[in-house]
């Protein structure tokens, strides 16, 4: 019997998903596990796999097309059999759209011959369009951050075209195309909106004209129009350059550079440019520094009016320092977004926050004795995070999430651990951390830092976290607040371990102290429920050793 394919939900928050390639065509026979399609999800590009053996009997779902979460994209049955039966049962958008296609074809082909003639059929074009992909639900443009072909290089099916900064993080396009670059529509550093085209391969040679044209391209022959006037501008430039070394309006640059220099009273005809032809960009102007000589004759320009009417007077020439204001503008990456947008929500959360003070001298001897024996160095974040594991399970309120209509109480216990980056923040989780070793804590805490700051994280571990920990005491901080990470519910702070003196046994003795801060969402958590938390990780973290039992 034939069985409808439905779009899957392959991560929490995907809502639809686009086709990116199909691997099956019509008629093939498929097997479980063989994968049919690539996903483009809010997250990530996945594989979907089949579940079930038979042959592809129907594709409802071009390449490059959005549909909902659990629409139907393809019916898998027995060679030959009716499936028009098992898309009606399934009631879904897709079949509409396949019934509104054909009724469509009978429309087309009335048309005369000679009303079509005109357009180009650019199916017989032998090249592919590469387009900008969605990578994740929030994402409305990419940048390019580098191309890792130039046009005119050979390209394979698997290679990786181009490295992509998303609202997420930095991803490879793969053109699953073989050929030849033959065009690149986005420069490193732009940025190019969802589905806007970024590049084409294909036959050397071929005539790419009317893909640009049909594809949106409409933009190509202006980026290329300043190359072909680029000899009439060089020759303007030159002429203006002899006539005149004041006025730089002829001099070829950019218009951000022109800003730039104007801003900082520069020439451009001073100012060498390094872009082809010579044309000027922004960072000659922001790397352009005054000559002496040119200081000198600047400021005898100016001293002359003021010095010709006392010429039988000695004036004494007060020494001037001769400074220039500086800065950089650097636009906006693509996670600083997304972590604009997700604090803004988190600030909407009702906050309250709790603090207590821990005192950590046992803790200082226990891991200096654990590390004697431990494969792997144990530091003080990883015996808070195993605290932490242990805690929550006593208090399980505490690792709970806010789903608006319900509060959702995790049994299982995922910490998301904050790690800096040159761009931002990322938040690896640790998964099922109450049942690792702090041994394994560290190693795998260890490993997600380093594959962070090299751009290696992948998506999906980024995802699940149902308890948060920021820790800022290897910076020397003495306290701060977090602000909450959803869905979560709380997010704790960690300070750095201060030597102050302390009273115990009513002696005032040196002590080693940390100060704790739980941000709680109040819709979920109330106070004495934080404040017991807080109470249960202290004296965990007094007694280390009773993480070991």
């Amino acid at each position: 019997m034939a069985e409808v394919v439905k779009m899957p939900k392959m991560s929490d928050t995907m809502t639809e998903g686009v086709l990116a390639k199909w691997h099956k065509k019509v008629g093939d026979k498929v097997k479980s596990g063989d994968v049919l399609a690539e996903v483009e999800t809010d997250k990530a590009t996945m594989d979907f796999e089949s579940f079930q053996d038979g042959t592809l009997l129907y594709i409802g779902v071009e390449e490059g097309k959005a549909v909902p979460v659990d629409t139907v994209i393809a019916v898998l049955g027995k060679e030959g059999e009716d499936y028009k039966a098992a898309l009606e049962g399934a009631a879904s958008p897709a079949p509409a759209a396949e019934e509104k296609k054909e009724e469509a074809k009978p429309v087309e082909d009335k048309k005369p011959a000679a009303t079509a003639a005109p357009k180009v059929d650019t199916s017989k074009i032998p090249a592919t369009v590469i387009r900008m992909p969605l990578l994740s639900d929030t994402m409305t443009e990419g940048v390019i951050q580098k191309w890792n072909f130039k046009v005119g290089d050979k390209v394979k099916a698997d290679d990786s075209l181009a490295d992509v900064e998303t609202d997420k993080a930095t991803m490879e396009v793969v053109g699953y195309e073989a050929g030849t670059l033959l065009y690149i529509g986005v420069k490193e550093g732009e940025a190019a909106a969802v589905n806007g085209i970024i590049a084409i391969v294909g036959k050397e040679g071929t005539d790419i004209t009317p893909l640009l044209q049909d594809g949106g391209g409409e933009a190509a022959p202006a980026a290329e129009a300043p190359k072909e006037e680029a000899p009439a501008q060089e020759t303007a430039a030159t002429t203006a350059a002899a006539t005149s070394t004041e006025d730089d309006s002829r001099v070829k640059a950019s218009p951000l550079a022109r800003k730039i220099a104007k801003e900082k009273g520069i020439n451009l005809n001073d100012v060498k440019g390094t872009a082809d032809g010579g044309r000027i960009v922004k960072k000659d102007v922001e790397g352009f520094t005054p000559s002496t000589k040119e200081i000198e004759q600047k400021h005898a320009a100016e001293a002359v009016p003021a010095s010709a009417p006392a010429k039988a007077e000695k004036t004494v020439v007060i020494p001037q320092y001769v400074g220039e204001e500086k800065y950089t503008d650097k636009p906006v990456t693509q996670m600083r977004k997304t972590i604009t947008r997700r604090l803004s929500e988190s600030f909407l959360i009702p906050h309250f926050y709790v603090t207590i003070t821990v005192d950590m001298d046992q803790a200082v001897a226990a891991r200096t004795k654990m590390n004697d024996f431990a494969p792997v160095k144990i530091s003080f974040n990883d015996l808070v995070l195993k605290a932490c594991a242990v805690a929550l399970k006593q208090h399980p309120a505490v690792n709970s999430s806010w789903l608006g209509e319900s509060i959702r109480t995790n049994e299982h216990v995922n910490i998301g651990v904050a790690v800096a980056v040159d761009e931002g923040l990322l938040v690896p989780v640790v998964r099922f951390a109450d049942g690792k070793s702090l041994s394994a804590i560290s190693a795998e805490v260890k490993d997600f830092a380093q594959r962070a700051k090299a751009k290696k994280l992948q998506l999906p571990e980024m995802e699940g976290s149902t308890f948060t920990i920021s820790n800022l005491g290897m910076f020397g901080v003495d306290e701060f607040t977090a602000i909450i990470n959803p869905p979560g519910a709380c997010i704790l702070a960690v300070s750095g371990i201060q030597q102050v003196p302390v009273v115990k046994n009513g002696t005032v003795v040196p002590g080693n102290i940390m100060k704790l801060t739980l941000t709680c969402d109040h819709r979920v958590v109330d106070g004495a429920t934080g404040a017991a938390f807080l109470q249960t990780l202290k004296s965990l973290l007094e007694e280390p050793v009773r993480l070991l039992v």
